[in-house]
């Protein structure tokens, strides 16, 4: 096939990342310069093989704080979390990648270089041209510098946890917080399958009794934090929660923290793992949730959950055994059916993974017809000879 694959840290679970037969992989392994930090206007120009947690150390030395945070922040790069516009833990109070991206110096499919979006905290001249490069997963440009949007850094925030006897218990208590109206700045949920992995591996001394579990967080200051935990922690006892607790203590919460970042790895270690990434409304988690649980029993599979539960970004992992390829084809029929209980549900293919080559047939199934010839269309203009990330992100027509 050919073509151009811009390269950041190859953390991708859809397949964007991925190398095509007979491509150009274009690394950015070298170009991790901080170049400029801006604290009155409250950006930074950073070049894309820059980290994300390294840098929201270096801006932290600033107070200041750049919120995107996938839950493997210690790896991709801010060019990798911009072509999959990454979202992370974060997402459910302060938004996904796109929403902090100011401006991006690229490279179009026709070899120019040229600087789309702006600087000022406000504008609206022209075409949104930078939103529409952020998400793009590489295929219509190649992003070789970005201007950031900052924040200052959060109060240390309070953590709420809930032991919960089921996964639609605690789908319950999410569709609680929503209807609450406190926006907590983090909503996870972690079942049993991956609290055991990570115990196994790790020795963090977290294994519960409970089926699933809710790791909520409030970093509002003061009075209006101690509210927030309280309206959380009675949401979560709406939703049946067998067990309730809040805590300050940094240490305690950052266990809960890291056996969330590190559920995906953990996993791997049972066999092959088929990540899903799928996004619903808040309203109808449970429901989903529920569906999940019979599609696993129904192909006769392992599925763990991890999940962006705050904004209903949903992560089934589907485990197989290592060397089974009957299970396997099992695996993927689940994936298959997980996609279309959440397209049922009102929801999309991915939340924050991107399409790569992993969620083609799962995009087609979304996307009109029309819409997909627009994708085309928008494709044929910035990059007409089809050289960058070919076959990757859209369907193809027809």
């Amino acid at each position: 096939m050919g073509g151009i694959r811009a390269a950041g840290a190859g953390t991708g679970l859809s397949g964007a990342a991925n190398a095509s037969a007979g491509c150009i992989v274009l690394t950015f392994e070298r170009m991790t310069r901080i170049v400029e930090v801006a604290p009155a206007e409250k950006w930074v120009r950073v070049q894309p093989g820059v980290v994300g947690d390294d840098l929201r150390a270096v801006l932290a030395e600033q107070g200041l704080w750049y919120p995107p945070d996938p839950a493997s922040s210690p790896w991709p790069t801010i060019g990798g979390n911009i072509a999959t516009n990454a979202g992370g833990m974060c997402c459910v109070k302060y938004g996904v990648t796109g929403d902090y991206v100011r401006e991006l110096e690229v490279v179009t499919g026709t070899g120019e270089i040229v600087r789309v979006g702006r600087r000022t905290a406000k504008g609206v001249a022209g075409y949104d041209l930078a939103s529409l490069i952020v998400g793009s997963e590489g295929t219509l440009a190649v992003v070789t510098e970005a201007v950031l949007r900052l924040r200052p850094l959060p109060h240390p925030p309070l953590t709420i946890a809930g032991h919960f006897d089921s996964l639609i218990d605690a789908g319950r208590a999410v569709t609680a917080v929503a209807e609450s109206g406190v926006i907590p700045s983090v909503l996870e949920l972690v079942d049993e399958h991956c609290l055991r992995a990570v115990d196994d591996w790790k020795h963090l001394g977290l294994s519960l009794e409970a089926r699933a579990i809710l790791i909520g967080r409030t970093d509002a200051p003061g009075e209006l934090g101690a509210h927030e935990a309280r309206v959380l922690s009675e949401c979560f006892a709406a939703g049946g929660a067998s067990f309730v607790a809040v805590s300050s203590d940094a240490l305690e919460s950052e266990a809960l923290y890291a056996a969330r970042r590190l559920a995906y790895p953990a996993l791997e270690r049972l066999g092959p793992v088929l990540t899903e990434d799928v996004c619903v409304p808040l309203l109808v988690v449970p429901d989903v949730l529920a569906l999940i649980g019979d599609i696993g029993r129904r192909h006769d599979v392992l599925i763990a959950n991890v999940a962006h539960a705050g904004d209903g970004n949903l992560h089934p992992l589907i485990i197989t055994p290592p060397g089974d390829d009957a299970a396997r084809v099992r695996a993927q029929r689940a994936f298959d059916d997980i996609i279309a209980a959440a397209l049922a549900a009102g929801g999309t293919v991915t939340g924050e993974h991107g399409v790569g080559l992993l969620k083609l047939p799962g995009l087609a199934a979304e996307l009109s017809p029309a819409v997909v010839d627009l994708h085309h269309a928008v494709k044929d203009a910035l990059d007409p000879h089809g050289i960058l990330n070919p076959g990757k992100a859209i369907p193809p027509r027809g």
